[in-house]
């Protein structure tokens, strides 16, 4: 499985990406279907599509921070290796 970084990808197609697993975008945070920000599954902070990050094989968006991958690691295991 290979890893791509979202970083230099442009805003437009990280909005697409979004729309493709179920979400949305105002240009600035990540929204659900209800055109509500998403909040960070552990740490409860609204996610900024700038700083997203997207797990393989998950539709799971959380806020690219070490306490939130961690924790993403520790329920779901290492998906990366």
């Amino acid at each position: 499985m290979e890893l791509i970084s979202l970083i230099n990808v442009a805003l437009e197609s990280k909005i697409k990406i979004l729309r493709a697993l179920g979400y949305d975008s105002d240009g600035e945070y990540v929204l659900n279907s209800e055109c509500e920000k998403v909040l960070d599954r552990y740490l409860d902070i609204p996610i900024k599509v700038e700083n997203m990050v997207i797990f393989p094989g998950s539709i799971i968006v959380l806020d690219n921070n070490e306490l939130s991958i961690s924790k993403y690691i520790e329920e779901f295991g290492d998906v990366l290796g």
